[in-house]
């Protein structure tokens, strides 16, 4: 008799019905948790914007104006990222142990550059402290490395542009010597031309520990690494 009223009404058991598992509760905690601890490990990232002056075009391409491009090229080349076309240049984004690195090569042309660097740092929200430039210096000798917290545009069109827009000058810059062995006037035709033979074998090298530099300064700050590359 049993059996035919349990078929009537659909039960093909006599084990109660239950609720939601208590399993199920339990993965939905373990989601939340991971969320949670997902969510803290991004907060601990630090981000930079990595700005790599130069021109843009073949023409430019390999001159000694372009050595922030340089740079840039070749941290993303050791971490295997490619550049890719973004808002006023060429982005690339490369993670060194807790930082990530935006590497920006601005298109605006050198004069420009502070167009490309208020966008961005506006876009990311950035403080002016997790913002490093990478520049050419003519007062110092081939490959030489410079870091300074802050300081002047010395004549550079490309800091002085970014001056400009930032409305301070108190941002990091690294400079890269290219050296001036130019005669009075030819400033212009020193920096828009190719490093000679003999320093372009040198010139990977030179670019390497610029590279470090740049990790450097993200990873254990700017007195760090002045004290360790400024030579």
């Amino acid at each position: 008799m049993l059996d035919i009223i349990r078929k009537l009404f659909g039960r093909s058991s006599s084990k109660p019905e239950t609720g939601p598992s208590e399993s199920g509760t339990g993965s939905s905690s373990s989601e939340t948790d991971k969320m949670g601890a997902a969510a803290k490990e991004q907060e601990k990232v630090k981000r930079f914007l990595v700005v790599c002056l130069g021109n843009i075009g073949p023409d430019y391409e390999g001159t000694r104006h372009n050595a922030g491009f340089m740079v840039g090229d070749t941290i993303a080349e050791e971490a295997g990222v490619p550049f890719k076309s973004c808002r006023y240049g060429d982005m690339a984004i490369v993670k060194v142990k807790n930082c990530e690195l935006m590497l920006l090569k601005p298109s605006t042309f050198m004069n420009l550059s502070g167009v490309a660097v208020r966008f961005w740092m506006n876009k990311e929200k950035l403080p002016l402290e997790n913002l490093l430039v990478i520049v050419d210096d003519i007062s110092l000798p081939f490959g030489t490395i410079r870091i300074r917290e802050r300081g002047s545009d010395a004549g550079h069109n490309g800091l002085k542009n970014i001056a400009e827009q930032l409305g301070t000058q108190n941002y990091a810059r690294l400079k890269f010597g290219v050296g001036n062995n130019f005669p009075k006037g030819g400033q212009i035709d020193f920096v828009l031309g190719k490093f000679p033979p003999e320093e372009q074998k040198e010139l990977p090298e030179k670019l390497k520990k610029a590279a470090e530099a740049v990790k450097a300064f993200c990873l254990s700050g700017a007195a760090f690494a002045m004290t360790h590359y400024n030579k």
